[in-house]
C-alpha cells in the first residue's frame, strides 16, 4: 500500500464529481489487507512464534488462531493485546488498529495515553493491564 495524507484524500474526495473515478485514481492507497493478512505478513517478517505471542497477549491459543485464519475478528482490546505481546512499534500497532477498523490509539485519552506508555516503554500486557487497572481504567483483557 503506498501512502498519501488523508487529508489529501479528503480533499480529492470532497472535489470529486465522479466516485467511479475517485476510486480509479486513488485504489493504491485504500487499505486492501484484512486483520489477519497484515498479523500475518508482520509475524513472519519478525520471524515470531504465534503460541508465544498468544502467551505473552494473555488470550486463548485457539482463539488467536482463528483470529489469524480469519475466522474470528479481534476486539480492539484484543488486537491491542496480540500487537504489544508481539513487541510491535507503535506504528504497527496504529496500523493494525486502522486496518481492523478501530480507533487509533489516542494521547488525549487517558486509558489510551497509558497503553501507549506501556508500549513506548516495552512493557508487557500483564504490566500495562496494571497500570490501568492503578488508574481506575479498564484492563486490555
Amino acid at each position: 500500500m503506498k501512502s498519501i495524507p488523508t487529508s489529501e484524500l479528503l480533499k480529492q474526495l470532497n472535489n470529486a464529481n465522479n466516485l467511479d473515478e475517485y476510486f480509479k485514481q486513488n485504489q493504491e492507497y485504500f487499505l486492501d489487507n484484512t486483520i489477519s493478512e497484515y498479523l500475518y505478513n508482520v509475524f513472519a517478517e519478525k520471524c515470531l512464534v504465534k503460541s508465544r505471542v498468544f502467551r505473552k497477549a494473555e488470550i486463548d491459543e485457539i482463539y488467536g488462531y482463528q483470529i489469524f485464519s480469519g475466522k474470528k475478528n479481534p476486539s480492539r482490546n484484543t488486537l491491542i493485546a496480540i500487537c504489544i505481546g508481539a513487541h510491535f512499534t507503535l506504528n504497527e500497532i496504529q496500523s493494525a488498529l486502522k486496518i481492523a477498523g478501530y480507533a487509533t490509539l489516542y494521547s488525549k485519552s487517558k486509558r489510551d495515553s497509558i497503553i501507549i506508555f506501556g508500549i513506548n516503554n516495552s512493557k508487557e500486557v500483564c504490566e500495562i493491564n496494571e497500570l490501568l487497572f492503578n488508574q481506575n481504567e479498564d484492563t486490555l483483557n
